[in-house]
């Protein structure tokens, strides 16, 4: 018997994995996010609802989606404006990403009136992206500090960084806040903490210890939970995008070699809800866990 339990046990791995049973990774994502609330995140807090400007609405398919730029957030955008009709376009890619961004694109839960937010918070499926926060630190990094077309964040931040954290900075380098080393941005988001969506926390963001999350979607299996979700809802065919990786996983051990222990617990610190709630360690990176 015990065999035969081993036996059924492996097989519906194997099934999870395969991605024909993605309720019952559901199931553990969701136990933890419960357990995390209870032990570490203080459990339901109440909020604003002007706090909720994340928070996306489709109301032709019931849905709440709490956007997280650095996981695939653009894409997810653009779903949503096929899904209300904002856009007619076939294929989700042909959808430019500064229109998919663009303020009247999408409906925020913000925009809403008090019974409005009450009967969708309470009737909606609401789901949530997430990924190991240190990749979608460093990912922002790599996006918008990295990349010469950022221009923005290196004139808006970059600068910023600069004059603080480089005491052999150049003319030049003052002028254009480009080449923020990757240990520079380190310091300045843990001084400055939450100052842009991009590397804000998924708990500031999201509020996930007060809002009730039926679907916990994960960067790295982003395909399989896209299809779980969308048949969830009951939406029309469509492909969700698969893009190139970046390989930002790979390159986390490069990038976090340059910093200290020190920057790195302080880091984690930051981001402590984000690995607790969501079940991320820094096994890969580390070898071992912070306690």
């Amino acid at each position: 018997m015990v065999g035969f339990d081993r036996l059924i046990f492996g097989q519906l791995l194997v099934l999870v994995v395969q991605g024909r049973y993605p309720w019952l990774e559901q199931v553990t994502r969701q136990e933890q996010l419960t357990r995390g609330c209870a032990r570490y995140g203080g459990g339901a807090r109440r909020i604003d609802y002007d706090q909720l400007d994340h928070v996306l609405v489709d109301h032709k398919h019931k849905m709440l989606y709490c956007y997280v730029p650095k996981v695939a957030c653009t894409n997810w955008k653009r779903l949503l404006m096929v899904l209300t009709g904002t856009s007619s376009s076939s294929n989700l890619v042909d959808i430019p990403g500064s229109l998919a961004h663009a303020d009247n694109s999408t409906l925020r839960l913000s925009q809403l009136d008090p019974p409005a937010v009450r009967h969708c918070l309470e009737h909606y499926t609401a789901f949530v992206m997430v990924r190991h926060p240190f990749e979608r630190l460093l990912s922002a990094y790599r996006n918008k500090f990295e990349n010469t077309y950022s221009q923005y964040f290196q004139l808006r931040y970059g600068r910023t960084i600069i004059r603080k954290y480089r005491h052999n900075a150049t003319d030049s380098d003052l002028d254009t806040g480009t080449n923020v080393t990757f240990r520079e941005f380190v310091w300045y988001v843990l001084e400055d903490g939450s100052a842009n969506e991009h590397w804000a926390p998924v708990f500031d963001l999201c509020h996930p210890c007060s809002l009730n999350y039926s679907f916990i979607g994960r960067y790295e299996t982003l395909v399989e939970d896209a299809a779980a979700l969308l048949d969830m809802i009951g939406a029309p065919p469509i492909a969700f995008p698969f893009t190139r990786s970046s390989n930002t996983s790979h390159k986390l051990r490069t990038y976090f070699q340059q910093l200290s222990m020190d920057d790195i617990r302080g880091l984690y610190k930051k981001y402590e809800y984000d690995f607790r709630l969501f079940g991320y360690t820094l096994e890969d990176l580390l070898g071992f866990d912070l306690p």
